[in-house]
């Protein structure tokens, strides 16, 4: 009788452990569904180059209102975005700081469509130390070690700066005082830091609320540098993405979207 107990107790346990088995199988088949389901629905996958940091948090929020579309931004320097693209990152829009990065992916055949000018991105100066008077001038004093500036190799806002500094017969005295960062956003971290005394920047970031009225800046010239002509494409996916993406692209050319653009220093075509 006791081995027939413990025979019974055994195939009482393991049918215990298989409805168990089945209930957890359960649940793994429904979160999997669940996941599925939010792959779906996950909406558009934006990709913005540094410089739309803040504004594209305010362009994506305001046309999810009008479409409900869900948008998931990434950010970096438009050359390293179209490198990600180039190795089949998933995005399916992508908003560079110029023209030419997406003219290149429009010309390989990884775009719906051709580019098309969203804004025009103006270039500042910016400094968080008091003692900073912001000007051309003083960064060839000794009291400015440190000047902050996107890197020219992938990021245009670096290369507008180098423009800058050339057209003033700057670039030669002060080279060996650049930071350079890997994006406009890192350019911003050694300015906010202090790390760098001065720096170059997006006008659309000392206007953003985040930074408003944080250090001193000024404009620098437009004729100083190549116009800052910031484009949009939407990158080959499956019909039913590129249908919203295409929605997110002509959002861009609406009067609420170039209202947002307009309050953060770009202006429209």
């Amino acid at each position: 009788m006791l081995y027939l107990s413990k025979i019974n107790l055994k195939k009482d346990r393991k049918e215990e452990l298989m409805t168990k088995k089945a209930y957890l199988y359960g649940i793994l088949l429904i979160l999997l569904s669940i996941s599925c389901s939010q792959k779906q629905d996950s909406g558009l996958t934006i990709a913005a180059a540094s410089n739309m940091q803040f504004a594209i948090k305010q362009l994506s929020k305001t046309f999810t209102i009008q479409t409900g579309i869900p948008c998931t931004l990434v950010i970096s320097s438009s050359g390293k975005l179209t490198a990600q693209i180039k190795e089949g990152a998933p995005f399916d829009v992508f908003m560079s700081a110029d023209e030419k990065y997406p003219k290149e992916l429009f010309e390989t055949g990884r775009t719906n469509g051709a580019p098309k000018i969203y804004g025009y991105g103006k270039l500042v100066l910016w400094s968080m130390h008091k003692d900073i008077d912001v000007s051309l001038g003083i960064l060839s004093k000794p009291n400015v070690r440190h000047i902050a500036i996107a890197n020219p190799k992938t990021a245009p806002y670096g290369v507008a700066a180098v423009e800058v500094l050339r057209k003033h017969n700057l670039y030669d005295t002060i080279q060996n005082k650049l930071v350079y960062g890997e994006s406009i956003s890192q350019a911003n971290q050694f300015i906010v830091s202090k790390s760098a005394e001065i720096g170059f920047t997006s006008k659309s970031v000392v206007l953003s609320s985040q930074i408003k009225n944080k250090g001193k800046w000024i404009s620098l010239d437009e004729d100083d540098y190549s116009k800052i002509a910031q484009a949009v494409v939407v990158i080959k996916q499956e019909v039913e993405t590129q249908k919203k993406a295409k929605k997110f692209y002509n959002f861009l050319s609406s009067a609420s979207a170039k209202k947002i653009l307009e309050e953060y220093g770009y202006s429209t075509p």
